[in-house]
């Protein structure tokens, strides 16, 4: 049941609404059709057949008339009438055919039925005498002078099955035709309907958290489709409403953040020019790290909250990405001088933010340094038209299945969860976005001899 069932949500999805529709249409209409014309051949046979029966009926009445009265004008009903397929037999007691029409003359009765004086049967025969074809026979029976006799009447039923041949005919070609003319108008009809949905679709398809203001278009019909537009419309209001009073807060208590937090630092400046006790020394300096570590967290909190508002505004002009390579080595292994940091740098230059780009590098390096065993990697290069530029640790490196995650915002590994050893998870973030800006791509991929490999790629 399951299996079913799945099988059936896969072909779901793979064949559209309009495709369904008109399957689903094509479907009713084509069993509909074939009920009703079942019953409209077998209507139309029972309908026939009667009026061949009750056709018969009359001309066994007038040939018993006819016998009644002596024998009088037996020969007048006897004679058939033009386009007439009728045959008439008189049998008497004895079986032996007594008078017959033309067409049956010395043939054998055309049935064994023999009802008495005043009754009628009847039955469906094929007779040899007619080619085999199917009749109505009407046996009636008769009291004469002469004594009993029964008054065969058969009648053709080849018309009837003519007819129902044609019918069925009609059918098998109209039926396959109204049911594609219903299938591929449904499909048009639906599609059409549909054509306010997929515009919709495609508008939503283009919103994202810079342009939350975006509307999904409202078709002018007052129907459900309009509806679902307007729905989605208010709740597109409410999560810009949202959204923006969260950026609005996280910009301002940053900026509020900026003043008391450059004062604390300054105090520390001063704190660690006095002439502190020894006991007091190792206090002032964690405090003076933690207010940097926070005066970068600002820092960083107050570019997402620019770029979620009005994207990253990016200057543009010509810049040595080995310049900022080694300004930033300089600055690492000045911070970290137990680390190893090797280099392996060409001149290559792009166009783009300098001051951005410098914070992606800072960013990947501060990162390595933080899982780095006891070494740093920086190569640049340039390659078929591209600046490459890798950034490598030695450290235990991270797994295919976060290798995406690590990018997503506040998000820290196990192995980095430490309030000393790991940041506060915007740095790779950031830098992605910046790299995104610049026309980029930031990816991360295991190292040779073991660690994190981070490679960006940027237009020379």
């Amino acid at each position: 049941m399951s299996s079913t069932r799945w099988r059936v949500g896969r072909l779901q999805q793979r064949v559209g609404v309009r495709m369904r529709s008109a399957l689903a249409a094509a479907a009713v209409v084509a069993i509909a059709s074939v009920l009703s014309g079942v019953a409209l051949v077998v209507a139309a046979r029972i309908i026939l057949i009667q009026n061949v029966d009750q056709s018969t009926t009359q001309r066994a009445t007038q040939v018993a008339a006819a016998l009644g009265d002596g024998g009088a004008g037996l020969t007048a009903v006897l004679r058939p009438s033009p386009r007439d397929r009728t045959i008439v037999q008189v049998v008497g007691a004895d079986g032996r055919v007594v008078a017959a029409s033309a067409e049956v003359g010395g043939a054998d009765p055309i049935s064994p039925l023999r009802p008495k004086a005043g009754q009628t049967q009847r039955e469906q025969r094929r007779l040899a005498v007619a080619h085999n074809e199917s009749f109505q026979v009407v046996a009636t029976g008769v009291a004469t002078a002469d004594g009993p006799r029964t008054v065969l009447v058969g009648q053709s039923l080849d018309e009837v099955n003519d007819g129902t041949e044609a019918t069925i005919g009609a059918l098998a070609v109209g039926l396959p035709l109204l049911t594609a003319v219903v299938g591929v108008a449904t499909f048009l009809f639906v599609g059409r309907s549909l054509r306010p949905v997929d515009a919709m679709r495609r508008q939503a398809d283009t919103i994202t958290a810079q342009n939350l203001h975006t509307r999904l278009p409202v078709p002018a019909t007052a129907d459900e489709i309009a509806a679902l537009a307007t729905t989605m419309n208010t709740m597109l209001d409410r999560i810009e409403a949202t959204t923006a009073a969260q950026r609005r807060f996280v910009a301002d208590a940053s900026h509020e953040l900026r003043s008391p937090l450059a004062t604390i630092h300054a105090g520390l400046d001063i704190l660690e020019q006095a002439n502190l006790p020894a006991a007091a020394a190792p206090h002032v300096h964690r405090m003076h790290r933690e207010s940097a570590r926070m005066a970068a967290l600002i820092d960083d909190l107050l570019l997402l909250a620019r770029a979620d508002e009005s994207g990253l505004r990016l200057g543009r002009e010509d810049v040595d990405l080995d310049d900022l390579v080694y300004a930033e080595r300089d600055r690492l292994t000045a911070q970290h001088p137990r680390l190893r940091v090797e280099t392996q740098v060409a001149p290559v230059r792009v166009e783009g933010d300098p001051q951005h780009l410098q914070r992606v590098l800072r960013n990947l390096l501060d990162n390595a340094a933080r899982h780095a065993a006891g070494r740093v990697r920086i190569a640049l290069r340039r390659d078929d038209g591209r600046a490459e530029l890798t950034v490598a640790d030695d450290g235990p490196g991270i797994a295919p299945a976060d290798r995406e995650r690590v990018f997503d915002r506040f998000v820290r590994l196990d192995d980095a969860r430490s309030r000393d050893g790991g940041g506060a998870g915007l740095g790779l973030s950031i830098a992605r976005d910046i790299v995104t800006a610049h026309g980029g791509t930031l990816t991360i991929e295991n190292a040779p001899a073991g660690g994190a490999v981070l490679r960006i790629r940027l237009p020379a």
